[in-house]
């Protein structure tokens, strides 16, 4: 049996008549007398009694109410199979770094919901290296992170570039600068992010190139953690310019010359874009669109 022929023996139980049912679903009269001649014999057993008026035997009616539920099912599948191939539904495993992952993906990830209820998206926080594993094993659809080292894996579109800023409390030394040089950072504690940090590496670049300025240097494991330390006052350090705002009671921040770490941003996924299924292919387009827009590279 299949889903057709349910749903017309449920017509002909509702119209009570096979010619009305007929009508009902532009069909003639003899196409729906054989469907349910054939769902009889499938069955091996009667459901109708023939007469002047039809009337349900009694397994046509546990038939007929047992069928209201399988055609209801067969019904949600066929729409959420048509969902999930339109892209209008899925599981989208998304892996994102800081700060964009808590300051500007919320807002976007809320928009793109409210329009698409039925997909159903992960966030998985990480740094760019990490990110990169878990894409090339199949463990997150896409990433939005710092550019990578690519492979012939991978490919990566970039969007906007997180500007740096750096944080002190108002009473530092380097507080009365409007902007500062990485020469200045010499003989002034400067908090860092860890060794795998695509900011840290692009600070030591940026520092080399400056002549190689000896720093006091302290380690800190988290992006978001380092206003907090600032804060405490253990040091000064470079943080992304969109965690500043609000800026932290009693902190500055300052300007730096040039690009020193303004860092490219950017959506990572594996081969291309039109390699992404159709949920992820919206998502992938929809974040393009909302950052590329308001972000300049």
């Amino acid at each position: 049996m299949d889903l057709k022929t349910l749903k017309t023996f449920q017509i002909i139980v509702n119209q009570g008549s096979f010619i009305r049912a007929a009508e009902e679903m532009n069909y003639a009269q003899s196409t729906v007398t054989m469907q349910i001649q054939k769902l009889e014999a499938d069955l091996g057993i009667q459901l109708f009694e023939r007469g002047k008026k039809i009337r349900l035997t009694q397994a046509g009616r546990l038939f007929h109410e047992q069928s209201l539920h399988i055609v209801k099912s067969m019904e949600q599948l066929q729409g959420d199979m048509s969902e999930l191939q339109q892209g209008n539904a899925g599981q989208i495993r998304l892996g994102v770094t800081e700060p964009t992952g808590s300051y500007r993906l919320p807002v976007i990830l809320k928009q793109f919901l409210d329009q698409y209820p039925k997909i159903r998206v992960s966030v998985e926080f990480a740094n760019t290296p990490v990110l990169i594993e878990r894409l090339l094993h199949g463990e997150i659809s896409m990433a939005l992170c710092t550019s990578p080292d690519l492979s012939s894996d991978l490919y990566y579109e970039p969007l906007f570039q997180e500007e740096f800023v750096v944080l002190m409390p108002k009473d530092h030394p380097l507080a009365h600068k409007e902007i500062l040089s990485p020469g200045d950072f010499r003989g002034h504690r400067l908090l860092i992010t860890s060794a795998v940090c695509p900011y840290r590496r692009k600070l030591e670049v940026v520092m080399r190139e400056s002549g190689g300025v000896p720093l006091d240097t302290m380690e800190i494991g988290s992006m978001t953690a380092l206003k907090y330390y600032v804060e405490s006052g253990l040091g000064i350090a470079l943080v992304p310019a969109i965690m500043m705002d609000p800026l932290p009671a009693g902190m500055v921040i300052r300007e730096i010359a040039g690009s020193l770490i303004h860092m490219t941003f950017g959506m990572l996924c594996r081969t291309s874009g039109s390699s992404l299924k159709a949920a992820e292919l919206k998502l992938y387009q929809f974040l393009v669109q909302q950052l590329q827009g308001k972000h300049s590279i």
